[in-house]
């Protein structure tokens, strides 16, 4: 069922909630300030035109964007109230995600959550105003997933005095017939699985494209910022936001918390403008703590098949990719390299001839030789393994990874671990190390971070990392000279990457 959490819903709330108090401990209104600062200064002084918020919580795009036309419009419509009641009743528009947020948009545009009532700001001709709720209905599929959002069938299907979470603005609901000027929004961002354990599926990437499907002159939402590396649902809209030449500006937002604080969302947060007559290269701004760190204007496939993040990074990227080099990728493991999966029975003894090493979460153990399910013919091979999991809070400098592991012959892993590369012959336990070694690089684990954005480690995650001979032994030094990286180049990648034991 759809996850009400924190970093779907709560960031409004906190907004609203903080403006009750003279102390100001959470960023969410600057944040909204600072996207409606992307949009072009004159449109504030526009009086045509419209502005949709289609995932409306506690209103606050709305509620920003009226102070800006207020004073933007002073000119063209001087009287107050009447410039007060044309803002409220042909220029702001916004679709709640549930009731109880209709409620408190309502509250927080029109000072109540009856916009026809003598308390609101304005008096408008309907109790809602411009900011429309009803409840949606989800359309299932032969496969139990609604056709639109991919909610499950089961949880959702209940009361009509509970929420259903069926988005009106991506179930294809005709809302307002009118054509909008300017998009913007902060959407939920995720929905949960059914089977086996929790997961969740992302479903911001489908407001995104819905609103591009309106055609508004701009659209400026903030999301999480996963879709960089693809992954989960996300692999083709992120190819379609990285060919799209009318993506204007990008802000990222890479530490854990430091957009939403109090808000866990792995991977970070950006907020973007889209602009439908804009064609060119994307400014890419770096924000971290606080202070913009980096800013390019690029082109943002430039990294290929992913978004690289970091603007540095892609200069870097340009040099090792020039030597057109094999790659990584091609040889590590896909998940549950022996099909053993993380909960996989093990004994802490051996106890026939043939039980081999297993390397799992936790620790080493034991396990019976008939339990291995594939690749068996790397049971009695050196194995380097990497953790599938690593750092994931955008922290500065990063691990990125966790240490390699290099497994004797005789051992397998979980699904705890990738097999990056196996070994055999006289010199293959050599060899191995020297691998080890090279996966402890600074080098190495930058070329991973450019396409690792969450904690989890897939075999895409080396595709930008060089196949080289492992026959010797590879430092940060000998990395920097084989690809020509500068003194400021070397610098960025060493303060950005933290030493590995």
């Amino acid at each position: 069922m759809f996850k009400n959490i924190v970093g779907d819903h709560k960031p409004d709330i906190l907004d609203c909630l903080s403006n009750l108090s003279s102390d100001e401990v959470f960023t969410p209104p600057t944040v909204a300030e600072q996207i409606l600062d992307l949009l072009p200064s004159e449109l504030w002084t526009d009086p045509e035109i419209r502005i949709l918020d289609p995932a409306c919580k506690s209103g606050v795009f709305l509620r920003e964007a009226a102070k800006r036309l207020m004073i933007g419009l002073e000119a063209t419509i001087p009287d107050e109230d009447e410039r007060r009641l044309h803002i409220f009743e042909k220029m702001l528009f916004g679709i709640s995600i549930t009731a109880l947020t209709g409620l408190m948009s309502r509250r927080s545009l029109y000072y109540s959550k009856n916009a026809a009532s003598k308390h609101a700001v304005v008096k408008l001709s309907q109790p809602d105003g411009n900011i429309h709720y009803s409840r949606g209905t989800h359309v299932y599929g032969r496969n139990g997933r609604c056709q639109f959002c991919g909610a499950p069938k089961g949880d959702l299907d209940r009361g009509e005095h509970l929420e259903n979470y069926a988005y009106q603005f991506i179930h294809k609901k005709d809302i307002f017939d009118m054509k909008f000027d300017v998009i913007v929004g902060n959407p939920p961002y995720q929905l949960e699985d059914e089977g086996y354990g929790a997961s969740a599926s992302p479903i911001y990437q489908l407001f995104v494209n819905q609103a591009i499907q309106l055609n508004p002159s701009y659209l400026a939402m903030i999301i999480p910022a996963r879709w960089y590396a693809g992954g989960k649902g996300l692999d083709e809209f992120r190819n379609q936001m990285i060919n799209d030449r009318r993506m204007k500006y990008l802000v990222d937002y890479p530490k854990l918390f430091e957009c939403f604080p109090g808000v866990e969302i792995k991977g970070g947060v950006c907020y973007f403008l889209w602009e439908s007559k804009y064609d060119g290269d994307c400014t890419v701004r770096t924000i971290f703590d606080g202070k913009i760190v980096s800013e390019a204007t690029r082109d943002l496939r430039d990294g290929g098949d992913v978004l690289v993040r970091s603007n540095e990074g892609v200069l870097l990227l340009k040099k090792v990719q020039a030597r057109l080099e094999k790659t990584l990728e091609e040889i590590v493991s896909s998940r549950k390299p022996f099909g053993l999966p993380t909960n996989v029975t093990v004994s802490d003894t051996s106890t026939q001839s043939d039980d081999l090493v297993i390397f799992r979460r936790g620790g080493v153990s034991y396990i019976r030789q008939n339990e291995v399910a594939i690749n068996k013919q790397w049971i009695d091979k050196f194995k380097v393994l990497t953790p599938m999991a690593g750092d994931g809070h955008g922290r500065v400098p990063a691990i990125v990874t966790g240490e390699p592991i290099v497994a004797p012959p005789h051992s397998v892993c979980s699904e705890t671990y990738l097999v990056v590369n196996v070994y055999d012959g006289p010199d293959a336990e050599a060899k191995a190390n020297n691998l080890a070694t090279y996966l402890k690089t600074k080098f190495v684990r930058f070329l991973i971070s450019l396409r690792k954005n969450t904690q989890h480690v897939t075999k895409e995650r080396f595709s930008f990392v060089p196949d080289l001979d492992m026959s010797r032994t590879w430092t940060d030094a000998d990395l920097y000279a084989r690809y020509g990286l500068t003194d400021e180049e070397i610098a960025f990648v060493e303060s950005n990457i933290k030493e590995m034991p």
